[in-house]
């Protein structure tokens, strides 16, 4: 699939976000009008929800407007981590709906007063669940097209308000049978799902802005194209920062040959950086090399038999750079433990030691490294 320029996505958002605006306010008013009519609260918490979502996508497409701005001296990775900021705006605006509506339907327990349904509330009711799958289905799958959280996030919820209006609904075919008032705890319900979609959305946002792992399918694309060059006999260490929605900044480790030249390894890199960023869009801005040993036959053996010591140990995932020195008598490498064990700088300290003390003519070099993407 090819991917979206960056101002195709910006006006798929701001299309979407449009449309997904002039639906809700038409939902809010609708229902507003029959919950205020018919005194019940759940109508009204049930518009209350529609009014955020409403509200979100107009400060999505403020967010995508502003993120879209070209770099500066000030900012040269661009503004595209404004999508998180606003995203964390959107979280607590639901939030705060969701709590608002939680007091209104307390309220209303503590003091209940009889509800009046009739014919157009059931009708307003069922035209708004229709509309909101169909909305959450479109918004969701454009987003997933354009690769936008918070067109996704809002497809989600929309999914969800039907979902809650299905419960307003049930609630007054119950009363209008049966003569049985639930809908202020209907309003306890939907209030609750509301401030729930609030939390995960804050959790998510602050994720974005504090930095999560590289999704484990693309850096192990990445990484697997990069070692389809015959040259090159691994690729670690990856690393990626996003400054926004599809833009990646990152490095990477090679591994290759000791025979190869400075001109060699720069042709290389060179045509690491073109070929990542042509298929990913993924800017490989430093390319860093570990020359692995091939001119001796102990050498190769000593570092099969390390391999073995390291491997031994119950947590380690990786084992990278091994080089060794025979001038300097210096022996290089790098472990990656994964972050399940609980003291990763004593098991460091006891792969260090137990190699050490079969290669004690050697000054060893290990670094305990990052497990930054899979």
């Amino acid at each position: 699939m090819i991917k979206p320029t960056k101002f195709t996505r910006e006006k798929v958002v701001v299309k979407t976000s449009v449309i997904s605006i002039v639906a809700n306010l038409i939902l809010v008013g609708f229902k507003a009008l029959v919950g205020f009519m018919s005194n019940s609260i759940a109508i009204i918490t049930d518009a209350v929800n529609n009014l955020s979502d409403a509200l979100s996508s107009i400060i999505t497409i403020i967010g995508t407007k502003l993120a879209g701005k070209a770099p500066d001296k000030k900012h040269p990775y661009g503004y595209g981590r404004i999508e998180y900021m606003t995203a964390f705006i959107v979280s607590a605006i639901v939030l705060y709906a969701g709590a608002t509506a939680l007091i209104e339907s307390v309220k209303k327990i503590i003091n209940p007063e009889i509800p009046d349904y009739n014919t157009v509330t059931i009708v307003i009711l069922c035209a708004g669940i229709v509309v909101k799958f169909i909305l959450g289905l479109y918004v969701k799958k454009t987003g997933k097209r354009v690769n936008s959280d918070s067109l996704v996030a809002s497809g989600a919820d929309a999914f969800n308000d039907a979902i809650l209006s299905i419960s307003v609904l049930a609630s007054a075919v119950i009363y209008i049978i049966w003569q049985v008032d639930i809908e202020a705890y209907v309003g306890i319900l939907v209030s609750v799902f509301i401030i729930k979609t609030g939390l995960e959305l804050i959790k998510g946002s602050v994720n974005n802005i504090l930095g999560t792992r590289v999704e484990s399918a693309l850096s192990r694309k990445i990484k697997n194209e990069i070692v389809k060059d015959p040259s090159i006999q691994g690729a670690y260490d990856l690393i990626l920062t996003d400054y926004g929605p599809d833009k990646y900044l990152g490095s990477v480790h090679i591994e290759v040959n000791d025979t190869l030249t400075v001109a060699d390894i720069d042709k290389i890199s060179r045509r690491i950086t073109k070929n990542i960023f042509a298929k990913f869009g993924v800017i490989l801005h430093t390319i860093g090399v570990y020359s692995i040993n091939t001119k001796d036959k102990d050498t190769i053996r000593i570092r099969k038999d390390i391999e073995g010591i390291v491997f031994s140990h119950q947590g380690v995932l990786q084992m990278h750079g091994f080089y060794m020195d025979e001038v300097d008598k210096t022996i290089s490498l790098d472990i990656i433990i994964d972050f399940a064990v609980q003291d990763r700088e004593g098991l460091y300290h006891h792969i260090y030691d137990e190699i050490q003390s079969k290669y004690k003519n050697y000054k060893l070099n290990i670094t305990l490294d990052i497990d930054t993407s899979d």
